[in-house]
């Protein structure tokens, strides 16, 4: 299994870093962004996007313990937190949630990071 996972975002080759890493049992998803009309959209395609990222690596939702949110002054933080609930209630991972001045790229009102942990190959 390949330790790096891309998913051809132009940041990856601009910024030389990976959507996500593996080393033994740690998963780590960068930083991540997506396109929504509002909050909670973003929101929840950020999070698709981070799990599908740990399952690419040999995670699933279950696996994940830690996430964290960082929101614009714009954002809707309970609409974060809604999306953040109806993808991680059952699995209640640790969360941190910061309202940031501003993400790169205007249009983003939410970027993600989620940690994970498996059993070593």
């Amino acid at each position: 299994m390949d330790n790096r996972y891309l998913d051809g975002s132009g940041w990856e080759t601009e910024a030389g870093y990976a959507r996500a890493a593996r080393l033994g049992g740690r998963i780590a998803v960068s930083g991540t962004t997506a396109d929504g009309e509002d909050t909670y959209g973003q929101t929840v395609n950020a999070l698709r996007r981070a799990l599908d990222a740990v399952r690419a690596l040999g995670g699933g939702v279950d696996t994940v313990v830690r996430t964290r949110m960082f929101l614009t002054p714009a954002a809707d933080w309970q609409a974060a937190a809604h999306a953040h609930a109806e993808l991680f209630g059952a699995v209640r991972p640790a969360n941190t949630t910061l309202v940031v001045h501003s993400l790169i790229g205007d249009q983003f009102l939410v970027e993600v990071e989620l940690d994970a942990e498996v059993a070593k190959p």
